[in-house]
């Protein structure tokens, strides 16, 4: 992976790229990181004023699951990174540059093509480096399905091979269950194609997102792993709701759940963050998913962490020394749009939100308002993990989104 021995100035002929391919919420926190860097940034995506163009030196819309589309951009962008913000960039391109050295994709292009499906990254990691999971099989056919079913055992879990999020999943309790698990997955699957994941349901204590940070240790030289503190987090209906930092954990559990991410993160190879998301039962530590890239989860480092996790990449990108030091309790709640509003819209109450003490607020800049679609975000720290989490919470609740409210003159 391409290490810069200098970083240049923007937009001249010295410039230091990078290319985002998606440009969400955690691709705008990524460009305003690597901006503070001096690096130049070019953000790309299928629509257009998506959060990351708000802030990016360059944006650009094209359709970011075409492979010949995105070729053409990066011959005209000429980047020395490449940084999928997107499990649904094309594989074979992220290949080709790669092999050919064009540019370095971050991580690497073998952990792009791996997390983009649950299919590729749960084998690999059951597999090739045996990480304790749930057992699990995949099915194309609503008979398939009824066959994995009954080998697992009921309870179990459907959820489609490649969505967003933990949207399409399902607790089934009986094989009256199975159809309407099947046509969930399938209706919020991210591509056409028919293939679901079910899996064995274990009745856990809770989730962890462990950040593995890959980056160059300036003793040695080489290659390391650094650790965030662990952050819990409560999903509803299969989205990230709200998250603290940092989780309590056993010794014995912490020390399964590093040595977890550690692994499939080296086995990923490249440098950055890598979101491992596991569950916890006891002492026991299950391997869930990995995203390699800043987690969503992880929004709450804006404020518990000196350098929140997009720092933390911005620099493992670059090369540069990591710090996962944690300075506060804290905790993050998402701001939700609750109803589809069509043209422009307003957040209410932000004022009110921010007079919460130590918290802050931030809001996405997304140009569509979609029932329950994520526009913002509340961060909060305190003495305790509790009293962030109802500050994070109280903040969030102030903010209301609605249709644009123009006044007489337009404005």
């Amino acid at each position: 992976m391409y290490t810069p021995e200098a970083i240049g100035t923007p937009l001249t002929p010295s410039s230091l790229k990078v290319l985002l391919l998606g440009a969400s919420e955690l691709g705008r926190e990524l460009a305003i990181a690597l901006q503070r860097l001096g690096v130049e940034v070019h953000a790309a995506d299928r629509y257009a004023g998506a959060p990351a163009h708000h802030v990016a030196n360059k944006a650009h819309v094209l359709d970011i699951h075409d492979a010949d589309s995105i070729r053409q951009l990066i011959r005209e962008v000429e980047p020395q990174f490449v940084v999928p913000d997107s499990e649904t960039i094309p594989a074979d391109v992220l290949q080709e540059l790669e092999a050919d050295e064009v540019a370095s994709v971050v991580p690497t292009a073998l952990a792009n093509r791996l997390t983009m499906n649950r299919e590729g990254i749960r084998t690999f990691a059951h597999d090739k480096l045996g990480l304790p999971n749930s057992t699990f099989r995949f099915a194309s056919t609503a008979d398939e399905l009824a066959r994995a079913a009954e080998e697992i055992g009921y309870p179990c879990v459907v959820k489609p091979v490649m969505s967003s999020s933990g949207a399409g999943q399902s607790y089934v309790g009986g094989v009256d269950e199975l159809e309407a698990a099947w046509n969930v997955a399938l209706k919020h699957s991210r591509t056409n194609v028919q293939r679901v994941m079910v899996e064995q349901y274990i009745p856990f204590d809770y989730e962890v997102t462990i950040l593995a940070v890959r980056s160059i240790d300036s003793a040695t030289g080489r290659e390391a792993t650094w650790f965030c503190e662990p952050i819990g987090h409560r999903q509803d209906r299969g989205d990230y709701v709200e998250s603290w930092q940092p989780a309590q954990m056993s010794d014995d559990a912490l020390d399964t759940a590093r040595s977890i991410a550690a692994r499939i993160a080296t086995a990923l190879g490249g440098r950055g963050v890598f979101g491992v998301e596991l569950f916890v039962k006891g002492d026991d530590v299950y391997f869930s998913e990995v995203s390699p890239r800043p987690h969503d989860t992880g929004m709450v480092t804006l404020g518990t962490q000196r350098f929140s996790e997009f720092d933390l990449h911005a620099r493992a990108i670059l090369g540069l020394p990591i710090d996962t030091t944690l300075i506060s309790p804290g905790a993050s709640a998402v701001i939700r749009c609750e109803d589809k509003h069509d043209g422009d819209i307003e957040y209410v109450g932000v004022h009110k939100a921010m007079a919460v003490e130590e918290t802050n607020v931030y809001l996405f800049g997304k140009p569509r308002a979609l029932a329950r679609r994520r526009m913002g975000v509340a961060v909060a720290t305190a003495e305790n993990i509790n009293q962030a989490r109802q500050r994070a919470e109280e903040a969030a609740g102030c903010i209301e989104i609605r249709p644009t409210v123009f006044a007489e003159n337009g404005q």
